[in-house]
């Protein structure tokens, strides 16, 4: 197994990594090929693979001898047992359960929700205003997500629950990024703070479904199905307490994810002006002066490319964490039971084995099925596996949809300089110090 120079004698390579995850496991990659050991403080041996043979074993043929990591087990304490932090026969029973509200006939429906409420939050833009790109995506994410979970309108879903979610995760994040963060039983401020925000959280969201228990009028949103959903083995449906925690966690996944995708894509655009002129015409040719329909998203080919290459460049979800549940060969390398398995979504969708000039935005890139064209495991922006991201159809819709929505009736003119936006990885990848621009009006 190639092991990684240049170490510490007691925190290995953790102040590099710390520093830029992203640059660190690249350089690895092109330093030592498929797989590399290295050492995250005294105890914790990783392995980064960058083979899509050997991550397909990790993820899909092998995949019962592995856990979710660490850091995404510590968000329990906030999201409880859901999708991203279950496990074993609990996340397969959950993931029987919840499949069925992502079916493509809800996905349609929940399509035209997204049209009505992007419409409704750039109603606001004006003219030669400027605004900040990531602000104003997440705001319209949470208007999503609150509309279709929870059939709340765009101002009534951040007022009642928006709020609650951001100042939880400020402090999941904020405790996750802790090299030892104490036990939350320790009375220090900032479990308090962590522990209240929790509480807030907790009970804006069971009263929200205690209401909903009481309710007479069937709903088909997400929370509607799920909480009508019922497992085909024993017959059972969801506790209170499982829909919260799956609540959360759509919550989390459907929100910041999918804005800060479309943060990096509008960014993208406003710098390929080429490639932004080409998405106005289509929007032209299949739309026209009219309003965006669900029907014209597979008439939308580029504007998919758009998406599919901005996942590309900048996937919000840049890397994925296994911990070793049981000794397991990957290839011809024997990793031990305790050690760490990291992938990169981030890292291998830039190799230059896959991607023709890797580091350019190049939506074409997908034009006659080029995703066939290559390793399953080269391109997989929403995971893969038994684990692959539940709701990638209807994320990647949001997506097309949005950005249509918003580059039909505007083009956005940086306000910054290029060369200062730099990636941020945090749970998800964040493009920092931010993106201001000012909103033009297409004629």
């Amino acid at each position: 197994m190639p092991t990684a120079s240049n170490g510490k004698w007691m925190t290995g390579h953790l102040k590099e990594f710390q520093k830029d995850p992203l640059v660190f496991m690249k350089t690895l990659a092109n330093d030592y090929g498929e797989i590399v050991r290295f050492r995250l403080g005294p105890f914790q041996k990783v392995n980064l693979i960058t083979d899509p043979e050997l991550i397909k074993e990790v993820l899909v043929t092998k995949q019962k001898s592995f856990l979710k990591s660490s850091d995404v087990q510590s968000l329990k304490a906030l999201i409880g047992d859901g999708l991203l932090t279950s496990e074993k026969e609990l996340h397969m029973r959950q993931r029987r359960l919840i499949q069925p509200a992502f079916k493509k006939s809800h996905i349609m429906d929940y399509a035209q929700d997204m049209i009505v409420t992007t419409e409704k939050y750039i109603e606001g833009w004006e003219d030669g205003k400027e605004i900040e790109i990531t602000e104003d995506m997440l705001n319209i994410t949470l208007g999503i997500i609150s509309k279709t979970m929870f059939s709340m309108e765009l101002n009534e879903g951040y007022d009642l629950v928006g709020e609650s979610v951001e100042r939880a995760m400020k402090l999941a994040v904020r405790r996750m990024r802790s090299i030892i963060p104490l036990p939350l039983w320790v009375p220090v401020k900032r479990n308090r703070e962590y522990k209240l925000a929790k509480q807030a959280l907790d009970e804006v969201l069971f009263k929200i479904i205690t209401s909903r228990r009481e309710d007479t009028e069937v709903k088909d949103d997400l929370l509607g199905i799920l909480m009508r959903a019922r497992d085909d083995h024993d017959g059972t449906g969801m506790t209170d307490s499982q829909l919260r925690d799956e609540l959360m966690t759509i919550f989390l996944a459907g929100h910041e994810t999918t804005a800060n995708a479309l943060s990096w894509t509008l960014y993208l655009l406003s710098q390929n002006p080429e490639a932004e002129q080409k998405l106005y015409e289509e929007l032209d040719e299949v739309i026209g002066e009219g309003t965006i329909a669900p029907e014209h998203f597979t008439g939308l080919s580029y504007t998919q490319n758009v998406i599919s290459e901005s996942l590309r460049l900048y996937p919000p979800a840049y890397v994925i964490g296994r911990q070793v549940d049981e000794s397991v060969d990957i290839g011809d390398y024997h990793i031990k039971k305790g050690e760490m398995i990291l992938i990169s979504q981030y890292v291998m969708q830039r190799k230059p084995e896959y991607f023709e000039e890797p580091n350019e935005f190049r939506p074409e890139r997908f034009e006659n099925n080029f995703i066939k064209s290559i390793p399953a495991y080269a391109y997989f922006p929403f995971g893969g596996g038994p684990r692959v991201c539940i709701g990638n159809h209807f994320a990647f819709m949001e997506m097309v949809l949005v950005l249509a929505c918003i580059s039909q009736r505007f083009q956005l003119k940086p306000a910054f300089d290029a060369s200062s936006i730099k990636t941020q990885p945090l749970i998800t990848l964040r493009p920092k110090p931010g993106l201001p621009v000012v909103l033009k009006k297409r004629e």
